[in-house]
């Protein structure tokens, strides 16, 4: 693990690993999928190895502050760690949160404060994310939207947010897919 990587799982287990175990699990899966894709990714492997640590500690009860956890986080990486802007807007942006944040009213807030960031570190991002269960083992991302759905009922926001994202999530995981097999990688 390079030294972002392993200063951003420092981070999220302080924030996870005791509040939000079953969170901490899935963090735990989004990362080692993320250093599964370091041979595409070349130098920009550590940042999207940190983002994966880092993309769900707004969930954490000690800084959770507008109950939108893209945004929570990023703005905890920002203010308090000091961290990257890059890594502050991946977090911020992570699985097209821009489309949730539309739903909850903070879409402004959130670009405003976190442009987008680069598309092939966001593609990766998603695949990650997407791709793990709540527990951190691998899943196909129609059952990991369908099981997002079960989880939360079907009149929840964030029901909505899949369903209005969904094109953008699988899209994005088909794409790494397709070149992580370009790549001679196993996923």
């Amino acid at each position: 693990m390079n030294a972002t990587a392993a200063w951003a799982s420092e981070i999220a287990r302080d924030l996870l690993e005791v509040p939000l175990p079953r969170r901490w699990a899935h963090t735990q899966g989004v990362a080692a999928k993320a250093r599964d894709l370091a041979p595409i990714l070349g130098d920009q492997a550590d940042l999207l190895e940190a983002a994966a640590w880092l993309h769900d500690i707004g969930y954490s009860p000690e800084i959770a502050a507008t109950g939108f956890h893209p945004l929570d986080g990023a703005r905890y990486l920002r203010d308090v760690a000091r961290a990257d802007a890059l890594l502050c807007r991946l977090v911020a942006g992570h699985s097209c949160a821009s489309i949730e944040a539309e739903q909850r009213g903070l879409a402004e807030e959130l670009h405003t404060e976190f442009p987008p960031a680069d598309g092939c570190l966001s593609r990766a991002l998603i695949y990650c994310d997407m791709t793990t269960t709540p527990d951190g083992e691998p899943v196909n991302v129609s059952d990991r939207l369908a099981e997002i759905r079960q989880r939360y009922g079907p009149v929840h926001l964030v029901t909505r947010f899949t369903q209005l994202a969904e094109p953008h999530l699988v899209g994005a995981v088909r794409d790494v897919q397709g070149k992580s097999r370009r790549a001679g990688l196993a996923l």
